[in-house]
Protein backbone atom coordinates (compact mmCIF):
# COMPACT_ATOMS: atom_id res chain seq x y z
CA UNK A 1 0.00 0.00 0.00
CA UNK A 2 1.09 3.46 -0.64
CA UNK A 3 2.90 4.85 2.03
CA UNK A 4 1.96 7.96 4.34
CA UNK A 5 -1.30 8.61 2.33
CA UNK A 6 -3.21 10.97 5.32
CA UNK A 7 -6.87 9.88 3.48
CA UNK A 8 -8.73 12.73 5.66
CA UNK A 9 -6.67 15.35 4.13
CA UNK A 10 -8.13 14.99 1.09
CA UNK A 11 -12.22 15.92 2.58
CA UNK A 12 -12.90 19.03 3.82
CA UNK A 13 -14.66 17.33 6.83
CA UNK A 14 -15.22 13.95 8.42
CA UNK A 15 -18.18 11.46 8.67
CA UNK A 16 -20.85 12.57 10.07
CA UNK A 17 -19.79 15.91 10.91
CA UNK A 18 -20.11 16.79 7.10
CA UNK A 19 -23.69 16.50 7.58
CA UNK A 20 -26.53 18.73 6.14
CA UNK A 21 -27.26 20.83 9.36
CA UNK A 22 -30.16 19.39 11.24
CA UNK A 23 -32.71 22.27 10.87
CA UNK A 24 -31.46 23.40 7.26
CA UNK A 25 -32.32 19.68 6.16
CA UNK A 26 -35.86 19.72 7.51
CA UNK A 27 -36.69 22.79 5.35
CA UNK A 28 -35.03 21.14 2.57
CA UNK A 29 -37.14 18.41 2.51
CA UNK A 30 -40.72 19.45 4.17
CA UNK A 31 -42.96 18.54 1.86
CA UNK A 32 -41.37 15.87 -0.27
CA UNK A 33 -41.44 12.89 1.58
CA UNK A 34 -44.34 10.62 2.58
CA UNK A 35 -46.53 8.73 0.67
CA UNK A 36 -48.32 9.61 -1.85
CA UNK A 37 -52.25 9.35 -2.51
CA UNK A 38 -52.88 5.75 -2.90
CA UNK A 39 -49.54 4.71 -3.32
CA UNK A 40 -47.41 2.34 -0.54
CA UNK A 41 -50.03 1.93 2.02
CA UNK A 42 -47.78 -0.54 4.05
CA UNK A 43 -45.30 1.78 4.35
CA UNK A 44 -44.57 1.52 8.34
CA UNK A 45 -41.34 3.98 8.68
CA UNK A 46 -40.78 7.14 6.86
CA UNK A 47 -39.41 10.56 6.68
CA UNK A 48 -41.94 11.93 8.39
CA UNK A 49 -40.15 11.52 11.85
CA UNK A 50 -36.88 11.12 10.76
CA UNK A 51 -36.43 7.46 11.83
CA UNK A 52 -33.45 5.96 10.55
CA UNK A 53 -34.75 4.00 8.04
CA UNK A 54 -37.34 3.22 5.91
CA UNK A 55 -39.78 0.05 6.61
CA UNK A 56 -42.55 -1.06 4.33
CA UNK A 57 -44.59 -4.09 4.85
CA UNK A 58 -44.75 -7.36 2.77
CA UNK A 59 -46.72 -10.61 2.51
CA UNK A 60 -46.13 -12.95 4.73
CA UNK A 61 -45.94 -11.40 8.16
CA UNK A 62 -42.68 -9.52 7.70
CA UNK A 63 -41.12 -5.90 6.41
CA UNK A 64 -38.14 -5.16 4.20
CA UNK A 65 -36.06 -2.50 5.77
CA UNK A 66 -34.02 -0.04 3.56
CA UNK A 67 -31.47 2.76 4.47
CA UNK A 68 -28.52 4.44 2.66
CA UNK A 69 -25.47 6.15 4.06
CA UNK A 70 -21.83 7.33 2.74
CA UNK A 71 -19.70 9.75 4.17
CA UNK A 72 -16.39 11.17 3.83
CA UNK A 73 -13.12 9.59 5.97
CA UNK A 74 -13.16 10.06 9.35
CA UNK A 75 -9.61 7.59 9.42
CA UNK A 76 -6.41 8.29 7.75
CA UNK A 77 -6.35 4.06 7.37
CA UNK A 78 -8.43 3.14 4.39
CA UNK A 79 -9.04 -0.44 5.66
CA UNK A 80 -10.55 0.61 9.10
CA UNK A 81 -12.62 3.82 7.21
CA UNK A 82 -14.00 1.10 5.06
CA UNK A 83 -14.95 -1.27 7.87
CA UNK A 84 -16.13 2.41 9.98
CA UNK A 85 -18.62 3.58 7.16
CA UNK A 86 -20.05 0.17 6.27
CA UNK A 87 -20.93 -0.44 10.15
CA UNK A 88 -22.72 2.85 10.00
CA UNK A 89 -24.78 1.96 7.35
CA UNK A 90 -25.69 -1.01 9.07
CA UNK A 91 -26.64 0.73 11.95
CA UNK A 92 -29.76 1.95 10.73
CA UNK A 93 -31.08 -1.18 9.83
CA UNK A 94 -30.24 -2.24 13.63
CA UNK A 95 -31.38 1.03 14.52
CA UNK A 96 -35.10 0.20 13.72
CA UNK A 97 -35.17 -3.37 14.83
CA UNK A 98 -34.06 -5.12 11.77
CA UNK A 99 -31.53 -7.67 9.95
CA UNK A 100 -29.21 -6.82 7.41
CA UNK A 101 -30.05 -8.75 4.44
CA UNK A 102 -27.79 -7.50 1.46
CA UNK A 103 -25.59 -4.01 0.76
CA UNK A 104 -24.41 -2.51 -2.15
CA UNK A 105 -21.27 -0.02 -2.26
CA UNK A 106 -21.42 3.57 -2.59
CA UNK A 107 -17.82 4.72 -4.46
CA UNK A 108 -16.77 8.03 -4.80
CA UNK A 109 -13.10 8.49 -5.57
CA UNK A 110 -10.60 11.18 -6.47
CA UNK A 111 -8.93 8.63 -8.76
CA UNK A 112 -6.16 11.26 -10.45
CA UNK A 113 -4.67 12.22 -6.66
CA UNK A 114 -5.53 8.46 -5.30
CA UNK A 115 -4.08 5.37 -6.46
CA UNK A 116 -6.75 2.68 -6.99
CA UNK A 117 -5.00 0.18 -4.37
CA UNK A 118 -6.10 1.95 -1.48
CA UNK A 119 -10.09 2.61 -2.79
CA UNK A 120 -9.66 -1.76 -2.85
CA UNK A 121 -8.71 -1.09 0.92
CA UNK A 122 -12.06 0.52 1.77
CA UNK A 123 -13.85 -1.97 -0.09
CA UNK A 124 -12.18 -4.56 1.65
CA UNK A 125 -12.66 -3.28 4.92
CA UNK A 126 -16.86 -2.65 4.21
CA UNK A 127 -16.99 -6.04 2.92
CA UNK A 128 -15.19 -7.56 5.97
CA UNK A 129 -17.71 -5.49 8.55
CA UNK A 130 -20.80 -6.67 6.02
CA UNK A 131 -19.16 -10.14 6.50
CA UNK A 132 -19.16 -9.85 10.49
CA UNK A 133 -23.07 -8.88 9.70
CA UNK A 134 -24.12 -11.57 8.32
CA UNK A 135 -24.54 -9.24 4.86
CA UNK A 136 -22.95 -9.93 1.60
CA UNK A 137 -22.18 -6.94 -0.61
CA UNK A 138 -23.00 -7.88 -4.05
CA UNK A 139 -21.59 -5.15 -6.54
CA UNK A 140 -22.79 -1.05 -6.11
CA UNK A 141 -21.71 1.86 -7.93
CA UNK A 142 -18.56 4.24 -7.95
CA UNK A 143 -17.94 7.52 -9.32
CA UNK A 144 -14.60 9.51 -9.98
CA UNK A 145 -15.19 12.61 -7.06
CA UNK A 146 -12.88 15.03 -5.85
CA UNK A 147 -13.62 13.73 -1.76
CA UNK A 148 -13.34 10.49 -1.17
CA UNK A 149 -16.78 8.96 0.10
CA UNK A 150 -18.02 5.77 0.60
CA UNK A 151 -20.86 3.95 2.21
CA UNK A 152 -23.90 1.08 2.09
CA UNK A 153 -27.03 0.95 0.68
CA UNK A 154 -28.24 -1.77 2.99
CA UNK A 155 -31.89 -3.82 2.53
CA UNK A 156 -32.59 -5.79 6.09
CA UNK A 157 -35.84 -7.44 7.14
CA UNK A 158 -37.61 -6.80 10.30
CA UNK A 159 -40.84 -7.86 12.45
CA UNK A 160 -43.43 -5.81 11.76
CA UNK A 161 -44.88 -5.60 15.59
CA UNK A 162 -41.21 -5.29 16.89
CA UNK A 163 -40.27 -2.43 15.40
CA UNK A 164 -38.01 0.26 16.95
CA UNK A 165 -39.05 3.82 16.11
CA UNK A 166 -38.63 7.66 16.77
CA UNK A 167 -42.45 7.98 17.77
CA UNK A 168 -42.61 5.59 20.50
CA UNK A 169 -41.39 7.26 23.55
CA UNK A 170 -43.52 7.69 26.80
CA UNK A 171 -43.57 9.16 30.07
CA UNK A 172 -41.42 6.95 32.37
CA UNK A 173 -38.76 5.20 30.28
CA UNK A 174 -35.21 5.75 31.52
CA UNK A 175 -32.69 6.50 28.07
CA UNK A 176 -29.89 3.77 27.43
CA UNK A 177 -26.72 4.40 25.25
CA UNK A 178 -24.86 1.26 24.05
CA UNK A 179 -21.66 3.32 23.26
CA UNK A 180 -19.70 6.27 24.57
CA UNK A 181 -19.32 9.94 23.00
CA UNK A 182 -16.39 11.94 22.07
CA UNK A 183 -15.77 10.35 18.59
CA UNK A 184 -16.54 13.67 16.34
CA UNK A 185 -14.07 15.39 18.59
CA UNK A 186 -11.47 12.88 18.64
CA UNK A 187 -11.40 12.25 14.65
CA UNK A 188 -11.14 16.32 14.85
CA UNK A 189 -8.03 15.98 16.95
CA UNK A 190 -6.97 12.90 14.35
CA UNK A 191 -7.89 14.58 11.14
CA UNK A 192 -5.43 17.63 12.56
CA UNK A 193 -2.97 15.99 14.32
CA UNK A 194 -2.62 12.53 12.82
CA UNK A 195 -3.01 10.88 16.28
CA UNK A 196 -4.32 8.18 16.43
CA UNK A 197 -7.30 7.18 18.92
CA UNK A 198 -7.39 2.93 18.95
CA UNK A 199 -10.22 3.25 21.22
CA UNK A 200 -12.53 5.33 18.77
CA UNK A 201 -11.77 2.87 15.81
CA UNK A 202 -13.02 -0.01 18.12
CA UNK A 203 -16.12 1.98 18.66
CA UNK A 204 -16.71 2.89 15.28
CA UNK A 205 -16.00 -0.77 13.93
CA UNK A 206 -18.30 -2.46 16.73
CA UNK A 207 -21.71 -3.22 14.99
CA UNK A 208 -24.77 -2.16 16.87
CA UNK A 209 -26.48 -5.98 16.00
CA UNK A 210 -26.29 -7.22 20.12
CA UNK A 211 -27.40 -3.74 21.02
CA UNK A 212 -30.45 -3.85 18.92
CA UNK A 213 -31.25 -7.67 19.42
CA UNK A 214 -30.94 -6.72 23.56
CA UNK A 215 -33.05 -3.85 23.05
CA UNK A 216 -35.85 -5.72 21.51
CA UNK A 217 -35.97 -8.49 24.09
CA UNK A 218 -36.27 -6.23 26.95
CA UNK A 219 -39.37 -5.06 25.35
CA UNK A 220 -38.13 -1.70 23.91
CA UNK A 221 -40.34 -0.23 20.79
CA UNK A 222 -38.04 3.16 21.00
CA UNK A 223 -34.78 3.73 19.74
CA UNK A 224 -32.49 5.73 17.14
CA UNK A 225 -28.67 5.58 16.58
CA UNK A 226 -26.23 8.56 17.47
CA UNK A 227 -24.58 9.51 14.70
CA UNK A 228 -23.89 13.13 13.34
CA UNK A 229 -26.52 15.13 14.91
CA UNK A 230 -25.15 14.00 18.36
CA UNK A 231 -26.87 12.58 21.32
CA UNK A 232 -28.67 15.94 21.92
CA UNK A 233 -30.06 16.44 17.97
CA UNK A 234 -31.30 12.59 17.86
CA UNK A 235 -32.87 13.01 21.56
CA UNK A 236 -34.50 15.41 20.47
CA UNK A 237 -35.72 13.85 17.48
CA UNK A 238 -36.71 11.37 19.67
CA UNK A 239 -38.43 13.34 22.33
CA UNK A 240 -40.22 15.66 19.95
CA UNK A 241 -41.88 12.61 18.02
CA UNK A 242 -43.08 11.46 21.32
CA UNK A 243 -44.70 14.19 22.53
CA UNK A 244 -42.38 13.89 25.63
CA UNK A 245 -39.52 16.02 27.60
CA UNK A 246 -36.45 14.15 27.84
CA UNK A 247 -33.77 14.46 31.02
CA UNK A 248 -30.28 13.70 30.58
CA UNK A 249 -28.21 13.49 33.70
CA UNK A 250 -24.73 14.68 32.36
CA UNK A 251 -22.72 12.56 34.89
CA UNK A 252 -24.11 9.70 34.18
CA UNK A 253 -22.99 9.86 29.97
CA UNK A 254 -19.92 7.99 28.61
CA UNK A 255 -16.96 9.65 26.92
CA UNK A 256 -14.16 8.07 25.69
CA UNK A 257 -11.12 8.81 26.71
CA UNK A 258 -9.16 11.55 25.62
CA UNK A 259 -12.90 13.39 24.31
CA UNK A 260 -12.43 15.94 26.91
CA UNK A 261 -9.15 16.84 26.55
CA UNK A 262 -9.68 17.00 22.98
CA UNK A 263 -12.33 19.52 23.71
CA UNK A 264 -10.27 21.90 25.55
CA UNK A 265 -8.06 22.24 23.19
CA UNK A 266 -10.60 23.16 20.25
CA UNK A 267 -11.10 19.99 18.23
CA UNK A 268 -14.66 20.78 17.84
CA UNK A 269 -16.05 19.65 14.16
CA UNK A 270 -18.24 22.72 12.60
CA UNK A 271 -21.31 19.85 12.79
CA UNK A 272 -20.97 19.73 16.36
CA UNK A 273 -21.48 23.71 17.00
CA UNK A 274 -24.43 23.51 14.06
CA UNK A 275 -26.24 20.73 16.32
CA UNK A 276 -25.36 22.44 19.67
CA UNK A 277 -27.28 25.81 18.08
CA UNK A 278 -29.94 23.77 16.81
CA UNK A 279 -30.95 22.20 20.11
CA UNK A 280 -30.54 25.01 21.69
CA UNK A 281 -33.97 27.15 21.77
CA UNK A 282 -35.43 23.68 23.03
CA UNK A 283 -33.03 22.66 25.86
CA UNK A 284 -32.81 23.73 29.46
CA UNK A 285 -29.10 23.54 30.31
CA UNK A 286 -28.98 24.98 33.75
CA UNK A 287 -25.62 25.27 34.51
CA UNK A 288 -23.90 22.88 32.16
CA UNK A 289 -20.91 24.31 30.94
CA UNK A 290 -19.84 24.96 27.40
CA UNK A 291 -17.95 21.84 27.49
CA UNK A 292 -20.25 19.92 28.08
CA UNK A 293 -22.55 20.74 25.55
CA UNK A 294 -20.62 20.55 22.96
CA UNK A 295 -19.73 16.69 23.85
CA UNK A 296 -23.28 15.81 24.36
CA UNK A 297 -23.88 17.53 20.94
CA UNK A 298 -20.61 16.09 19.36
CA UNK A 299 -21.60 14.86 16.05
CA UNK A 300 -20.53 11.00 16.26
CA UNK A 301 -19.69 8.56 13.12
CA UNK A 302 -20.76 5.05 14.07
CA UNK A 303 -21.98 5.86 17.55
CA UNK A 304 -23.83 3.63 19.53
CA UNK A 305 -28.46 3.57 20.13
CA UNK A 306 -30.22 5.26 22.25
CA UNK A 307 -32.65 3.57 23.84
CA UNK A 308 -36.17 4.77 25.38
CA UNK A 309 -36.10 1.24 28.36
CA UNK A 310 -33.14 -0.37 29.90
CA UNK A 311 -30.52 -2.70 27.79
CA UNK A 312 -28.11 -5.21 29.79
CA UNK A 313 -25.06 -3.64 30.52
CA UNK A 314 -25.30 -0.28 29.13
CA UNK A 315 -25.60 3.07 30.91
CA UNK A 316 -29.13 4.16 31.84
CA UNK A 317 -28.17 7.99 31.05
CA UNK A 318 -31.52 9.86 31.82
CA UNK A 319 -35.60 9.42 31.57
CA UNK A 320 -38.46 9.95 29.69
CA UNK A 321 -41.10 12.66 31.61
CA UNK A 322 -44.25 14.18 30.59
CA UNK A 323 -43.85 17.20 27.91
CA UNK A 324 -42.67 20.63 29.64
CA UNK A 325 -41.28 23.91 28.96
CA UNK A 326 -38.97 22.48 27.33
CA UNK A 327 -38.04 19.14 25.06
CA UNK A 328 -34.74 18.54 26.89
CA UNK A 329 -33.71 19.27 30.02
CA UNK A 330 -29.87 18.78 30.83
CA UNK A 331 -28.85 18.59 34.68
Amino acid sequence: MPANVRLTQYAHGGGSACKLPPGELERVVAGLTGTPDGAGGGLLLGAEDGDDAAVLRIEGGRAVVSTVDFSTPVVDDAYDWGRIAAAHALSDVYAVGGEPLLALNLLGWPRDALPAELAREVLRGGRDAAAEAGCPIAGGHSIDDPEPKYGLAVTGTADPGRLLRLDGARPGLPLSLTKPLGLGVLNARHKATGEVFAQAVATMTELNAAASRQALEAGARCATDVTGFGLLGHLYKLARAGGVTAVVDSAAVPYLDGARRAVREGFVPGGTRRNLSWVAPHSDFGRIAEEERLLLADAQTSGGLLVAGEVPGAPVIGELVPRGRRVLVVR
